[in-house]
Protein backbone atom coordinates (compact mmCIF):
# COMPACT_ATOMS: atom_id res chain seq x y z
CA UNK A 1 0.00 0.00 0.00
CA UNK A 2 1.17 3.52 -0.87
CA UNK A 3 -0.12 7.14 -0.03
CA UNK A 4 -0.25 9.55 -2.84
CA UNK A 5 -0.16 13.21 -2.61
CA UNK A 6 -2.42 14.92 -5.32
CA UNK A 7 -2.10 18.90 -6.18
CA UNK A 8 -5.32 19.40 -7.89
CA UNK A 9 -7.30 22.51 -9.53
CA UNK A 10 -10.65 23.11 -9.97
CA UNK A 11 -13.90 25.56 -11.19
CA UNK A 12 -16.04 25.05 -8.35
CA UNK A 13 -18.92 26.92 -10.07
CA UNK A 14 -21.28 23.72 -10.61
CA UNK A 15 -20.03 21.97 -7.51
CA UNK A 16 -22.03 21.78 -4.33
CA UNK A 17 -18.89 22.10 -2.40
CA UNK A 18 -15.95 19.69 -1.47
CA UNK A 19 -17.76 17.45 0.79
CA UNK A 20 -19.19 13.87 -0.54
CA UNK A 21 -22.78 14.24 -0.12
CA UNK A 22 -24.83 11.49 -0.92
CA UNK A 23 -27.35 11.95 -3.78
CA UNK A 24 -27.70 15.79 -2.95
CA UNK A 25 -25.19 16.71 -6.31
CA UNK A 26 -22.32 16.54 -7.74
CA UNK A 27 -19.09 17.17 -5.41
CA UNK A 28 -15.59 17.44 -5.71
CA UNK A 29 -14.56 15.29 -3.34
CA UNK A 30 -17.14 11.82 -5.20
CA UNK A 31 -15.60 13.66 -8.68
CA UNK A 32 -12.46 13.05 -7.93
CA UNK A 33 -12.73 9.81 -5.83
CA UNK A 34 -14.46 7.98 -9.07
CA UNK A 35 -11.93 9.40 -11.16
CA UNK A 36 -9.23 7.69 -9.16
CA UNK A 37 -10.92 4.63 -8.40
CA UNK A 38 -11.32 4.26 -11.93
CA UNK A 39 -7.63 4.22 -12.62
CA UNK A 40 -6.78 2.02 -9.68
CA UNK A 41 -9.10 -0.65 -10.14
CA UNK A 42 -10.83 -0.35 -6.60
CA UNK A 43 -12.67 2.15 -4.12
CA UNK A 44 -10.53 4.52 -2.87
CA UNK A 45 -11.31 7.52 -0.69
CA UNK A 46 -9.49 10.57 -0.04
CA UNK A 47 -8.87 13.17 2.26
CA UNK A 48 -8.15 17.11 1.50
CA UNK A 49 -6.12 19.40 3.01
CA UNK A 50 -9.29 22.19 3.31
CA UNK A 51 -12.83 21.17 2.36
CA UNK A 52 -14.14 24.29 -0.28
CA UNK A 53 -17.97 25.46 -0.23
CA UNK A 54 -20.18 25.37 -3.40
CA UNK A 55 -19.38 27.54 -6.02
CA UNK A 56 -15.50 28.04 -4.65
CA UNK A 57 -12.07 26.94 -6.81
CA UNK A 58 -8.83 25.86 -6.36
CA UNK A 59 -5.92 26.76 -8.15
CA UNK A 60 -3.65 23.81 -6.06
CA UNK A 61 -5.85 22.14 -3.43
CA UNK A 62 -3.59 19.14 -1.64
CA UNK A 63 -5.40 15.61 -1.46
CA UNK A 64 -4.04 12.24 -0.37
CA UNK A 65 -5.03 8.39 -0.63
CA UNK A 66 -3.91 5.17 -0.33
CA UNK A 67 -3.52 2.42 -2.89
CA UNK A 68 -1.43 -1.07 -3.75
CA UNK A 69 -2.06 -0.46 -7.73
CA UNK A 70 0.98 0.06 -8.95
CA UNK A 71 1.29 3.16 -11.39
CA UNK A 72 3.21 5.73 -12.09
CA UNK A 73 3.58 9.44 -11.01
CA UNK A 74 2.63 10.19 -14.77
CA UNK A 75 -0.02 7.47 -14.79
CA UNK A 76 -2.01 8.54 -11.86
CA UNK A 77 -1.44 12.41 -12.89
CA UNK A 78 -2.89 11.32 -16.60
CA UNK A 79 -4.81 8.69 -15.75
CA UNK A 80 -6.69 10.45 -13.05
CA UNK A 81 -7.34 13.77 -15.00
CA UNK A 82 -8.43 11.65 -17.89
CA UNK A 83 -11.37 10.62 -15.91
CA UNK A 84 -12.35 13.87 -14.81
CA UNK A 85 -14.58 16.27 -16.25
CA UNK A 86 -12.79 19.42 -17.80
CA UNK A 87 -13.64 21.76 -14.67
CA UNK A 88 -11.37 19.23 -12.73
CA UNK A 89 -7.32 18.51 -13.12
CA UNK A 90 -4.83 16.65 -11.50
CA UNK A 91 -1.48 19.17 -11.43
CA UNK A 92 1.36 16.83 -9.72
CA UNK A 93 1.26 13.42 -7.86
CA UNK A 94 4.04 12.50 -5.12
CA UNK A 95 4.00 9.36 -3.22
CA UNK A 96 4.79 10.22 0.30
CA UNK A 97 5.17 8.90 3.57
CA UNK A 98 2.55 7.01 5.21
CA UNK A 99 2.62 9.50 8.29
CA UNK A 100 1.17 12.13 5.61
CA UNK A 101 -1.54 13.64 6.10
CA UNK A 102 -2.65 15.92 3.54
CA UNK A 103 -5.35 17.84 6.53
CA UNK A 104 -3.32 17.46 9.55
CA UNK A 105 0.08 17.75 8.19
CA UNK A 106 -0.34 21.47 6.39
CA UNK A 107 0.88 23.86 8.72
CA UNK A 108 -1.08 26.98 6.37
CA UNK A 109 -3.88 27.20 4.40
CA UNK A 110 -4.06 31.19 2.01
CA UNK A 111 -6.84 32.36 0.11
CA UNK A 112 -7.63 35.25 -2.21
CA UNK A 113 -10.94 36.64 -2.49
CA UNK A 114 -11.36 38.90 -5.89
CA UNK A 115 -13.70 41.79 -6.26
CA UNK A 116 -14.60 43.83 -9.54
CA UNK A 117 -14.98 47.27 -8.51
CA UNK A 118 -16.63 49.27 -11.14
CA UNK A 119 -20.37 50.80 -12.05
CA UNK A 120 -20.83 47.79 -14.70
CA UNK A 121 -21.24 44.08 -13.31
CA UNK A 122 -18.57 41.59 -14.50
CA UNK A 123 -19.27 38.74 -17.68
CA UNK A 124 -15.78 38.17 -18.44
CA UNK A 125 -14.71 35.63 -15.68
CA UNK A 126 -18.09 36.29 -14.07
CA UNK A 127 -17.51 32.61 -12.22
CA UNK A 128 -14.46 34.07 -10.21
CA UNK A 129 -15.34 37.23 -9.71
CA UNK A 130 -17.31 39.12 -7.10
CA UNK A 131 -18.94 42.69 -8.01
CA UNK A 132 -19.04 45.79 -5.75
CA UNK A 133 -20.15 49.02 -7.41
CA UNK A 134 -19.30 51.52 -5.21
CA UNK A 135 -15.50 52.69 -5.17
CA UNK A 136 -13.95 50.80 -2.53
CA UNK A 137 -10.73 52.63 -0.21
CA UNK A 138 -7.94 49.77 -0.56
CA UNK A 139 -6.09 51.34 2.17
CA UNK A 140 -8.74 51.39 4.47
CA UNK A 141 -9.63 48.09 4.08
CA UNK A 142 -6.03 46.99 4.74
CA UNK A 143 -5.42 48.86 7.76
CA UNK A 144 -8.79 47.68 8.95
CA UNK A 145 -7.62 44.13 7.91
CA UNK A 146 -4.42 43.98 10.01
CA UNK A 147 -6.53 43.99 13.41
CA UNK A 148 -7.08 40.12 12.46
CA UNK A 149 -3.52 39.20 12.29
CA UNK A 150 -2.63 36.64 15.46
CA UNK A 151 -4.62 34.68 17.02
CA UNK A 152 -8.11 35.25 18.24
CA UNK A 153 -11.41 33.99 18.35
CA UNK A 154 -13.27 34.50 15.01
CA UNK A 155 -16.44 33.78 16.20
CA UNK A 156 -17.62 37.39 14.67
CA UNK A 157 -16.41 35.85 11.34
CA UNK A 158 -18.10 32.41 11.79
CA UNK A 159 -21.17 30.82 10.55
CA UNK A 160 -23.95 29.47 12.49
CA UNK A 161 -23.53 26.10 10.67
CA UNK A 162 -19.68 25.82 11.17
CA UNK A 163 -19.05 22.91 13.08
CA UNK A 164 -15.51 23.02 14.08
CA UNK A 165 -14.73 22.39 17.75
CA UNK A 166 -13.68 26.11 19.00
CA UNK A 167 -12.88 29.44 16.89
CA UNK A 168 -9.32 29.94 17.79
CA UNK A 169 -7.31 30.54 14.61
CA UNK A 170 -4.51 32.37 13.49
CA UNK A 171 -3.81 34.85 10.56
CA UNK A 172 -0.63 34.80 9.97
CA UNK A 173 -0.90 37.60 7.18
CA UNK A 174 -3.62 39.22 5.41
CA UNK A 175 -3.51 41.82 3.07
CA UNK A 176 -6.02 44.34 0.28
CA UNK A 177 -4.35 45.33 -2.91
CA UNK A 178 -6.25 46.83 -6.26
CA UNK A 179 -4.85 46.23 -9.88
CA UNK A 180 -7.03 48.14 -11.93
CA UNK A 181 -10.31 47.45 -11.63
CA UNK A 182 -10.00 44.20 -9.32
CA UNK A 183 -9.88 44.38 -5.29
CA UNK A 184 -8.06 41.38 -4.14
CA UNK A 185 -8.30 40.06 -0.31
CA UNK A 186 -5.08 36.93 0.23
CA UNK A 187 -5.12 35.42 3.89
CA UNK A 188 -2.73 32.80 5.18
CA UNK A 189 -3.87 31.36 8.32
CA UNK A 190 -3.32 27.66 10.51
CA UNK A 191 -6.61 26.65 9.36
CA UNK A 192 -10.19 28.24 8.69
CA UNK A 193 -13.43 28.41 10.08
CA UNK A 194 -16.91 27.94 7.51
CA UNK A 195 -17.39 31.07 5.57
CA UNK A 196 -14.44 32.43 7.89
CA UNK A 197 -12.78 34.27 4.45
CA UNK A 198 -16.18 35.53 3.10
CA UNK A 199 -17.32 36.86 5.98
CA UNK A 200 -14.36 38.80 6.28
CA UNK A 201 -14.42 40.12 2.82
CA UNK A 202 -17.84 40.81 4.00
CA UNK A 203 -17.07 43.20 6.89
CA UNK A 204 -14.24 44.49 4.96
CA UNK A 205 -16.32 46.14 1.80
CA UNK A 206 -18.27 48.26 4.49
CA UNK A 207 -15.31 50.02 5.29
CA UNK A 208 -13.82 50.58 1.74
CA UNK A 209 -17.21 52.22 0.76
CA UNK A 210 -17.08 54.27 3.65
CA UNK A 211 -19.62 52.87 5.62
CA UNK A 212 -17.96 51.89 9.02
CA UNK A 213 -14.74 53.16 9.88
CA UNK A 214 -10.95 51.36 10.16
CA UNK A 215 -11.46 50.28 13.60
CA UNK A 216 -14.50 48.60 12.88
CA UNK A 217 -13.23 45.07 12.13
CA UNK A 218 -11.04 45.36 15.30
CA UNK A 219 -14.47 46.11 16.95
CA UNK A 220 -16.07 43.25 15.62
CA UNK A 221 -13.06 40.55 16.66
CA UNK A 222 -13.46 41.60 20.41
CA UNK A 223 -17.37 41.69 19.96
CA UNK A 224 -17.33 37.57 18.86
CA UNK A 225 -20.43 38.41 17.54
CA UNK A 226 -21.42 37.46 14.13
CA UNK A 227 -25.29 39.13 13.92
CA UNK A 228 -23.61 42.50 14.03
CA UNK A 229 -20.61 41.94 11.09
CA UNK A 230 -20.95 42.41 7.91
CA UNK A 231 -22.55 39.89 5.19
CA UNK A 232 -21.28 36.81 3.76
CA UNK A 233 -19.62 37.69 0.97
CA UNK A 234 -20.47 35.75 -2.55
CA UNK A 235 -18.46 31.99 -3.19
CA UNK A 236 -17.87 33.49 -6.50
CA UNK A 237 -15.19 35.42 -5.65
CA UNK A 238 -12.93 33.16 -3.67
CA UNK A 239 -10.19 30.81 -4.93
CA UNK A 240 -8.28 28.20 -2.38
CA UNK A 241 -4.67 29.47 -3.53
CA UNK A 242 -2.95 26.29 -1.51
CA UNK A 243 -1.95 24.74 1.54
CA UNK A 244 1.53 24.96 3.18
CA UNK A 245 3.96 21.74 4.34
CA UNK A 246 7.14 21.09 5.83
CA UNK A 247 10.06 20.29 3.48
CA UNK A 248 10.07 16.74 5.56
CA UNK A 249 7.37 15.73 3.17
CA UNK A 250 9.26 16.74 0.07
CA UNK A 251 6.00 18.22 -1.97
CA UNK A 252 6.40 20.37 -5.08
CA UNK A 253 7.83 23.86 -3.94
CA UNK A 254 4.09 25.80 -4.36
CA UNK A 255 3.11 23.88 -1.75
CA UNK A 256 6.04 23.93 0.93
CA UNK A 257 6.94 26.04 3.87
CA UNK A 258 8.80 29.01 3.18
CA UNK A 259 7.52 31.84 5.09
CA UNK A 260 4.62 33.82 3.99
CA UNK A 261 3.66 32.95 0.17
Amino acid sequence: MTRHALGIEYDGSRYLGWQRLGDAGPTLQQTLEDAISNVANAATATVCAGRTDAGVHARCQVVHFDSDAMRSQRAWTLGITSNLPPDMAVRWCVPVDMGFSARFSARARRYRYEILNRSVRPAYQRAYLAWERRPLDVESMHGAAQALVGEHDFSAFRTVHCQARHARREIEEIKVVRTEDVVAVEIQANAFLHHMVRNIVGSLIPVGAGERNTGWIAELLAGRDRTVAGPTAPASGLTFLHPMYDAQWQLPAEVTTRGTA
